[in-house]
């Protein structure tokens, strides 16, 4: 019996990568008097590091300009990716980040049928903030029986920390539990905790392998709207005819 419904968040429940952090990125570079910029590819290559400041300090590795000790690039790290979360915050309190295709209604199913929800991500916490108050509205928290953050699990994803913390804290097993994820890394983490997992492939991923998967698809609602229902009954009968093809 499904009881709780597991969410990743960047990529997942919105498109926040190319139209969101990226650009709040290249704000805080400029900010900071960087002469850095990302562009869609080089973001997508990033993207293979999980945590944004994880993501900058590979890429001073292949800067001549970063700082040379590693305890300079930790801080240089810290000091953008901290305006690069309130450039972050702004962008989406503008609304300029929509929920993916399905993720609203399925989350309002969920509640509807009392099957807990659940976040489990390496974001920040303040990041989840400004999406979810942006998308669900200040009452947002109120939806979800666990919420798991960078701050509660600072080992990165693929490492399953994120969601053996999210099920502890529902208080379920693997088996009474199902994830979303939209990435490799995600799906690895989601697996290693025990968890079926399915996946709606976001734009950065959109070639990428997903074996393992219980069910492959580009969004909720493509080809068909994914419910209750039918979630476990794809379980391991991927929609792979379905997935969208080709990077940014």
């Amino acid at each position: 019996m499904l009881r709780a419904l597991i969410w990743d968040v960047d990529g997942t429940v919105a498109e926040t990568e190319a139209d969101g952090h990226r650009i709040a990125f290249n704000q805080a570079f400029e900010a900071c008097g960087l002469d850095w910029h990302w562009d869609l590819p080089t973001y997508g290559q990033l993207l293979e590091v999980t945590g944004g400041r994880e993501r900058l300090l590979a890429y001073m590795d292949r800067r001549d300009d970063a700082p040379a000790s590693p305890a300079g690039r930790a801080a240089l790290a810290r000091a953008v990716h901290l305006r690069k979360n309130a450039f972050y915050a702004d962008l989406v309190a503008r609304g300029g980040i929509p929920a993916r295709p399905g993720v609203r209604r399925l989350m309002d199913e969920c509640q509807r049928q009392e099957v807990r929800l659940a976040i489990a991500t390496t974001t920040s916490t303040s990041n989840v903030e400004a999406l979810f108050s942006s998308l669900f509205g200040p009452t947002w928290r109120d939806r979800f029986a666990a919420i798991v953050c960078a701050e509660d699990a600072p080992r990165k994803k693929p490492d399953p920390q994120a969601y053996l913390l999210a099920l502890r804290r529902l208080g379920v097993t693997p088996q009474e539990a199902f994830a979303i994820e939209d990435s490799p890394n995600g799906l690895r983490a989601a697996r290693a905790a025990g968890l079926r997992c399915g996946i709606t492939c976001s734009r950065y991923f959109a070639d990428a392998g997903f074996e393992g998967a219980a069910w492959l698809r580009p969004d909720l609602e493509t080809p068909r709207p994914m419910t209750l229902q039918t979630l476990q009954a794809l379980d391991g009968a991927a929609e792979s005819e379905t997935r969208p093809r080709g990077r940014p």
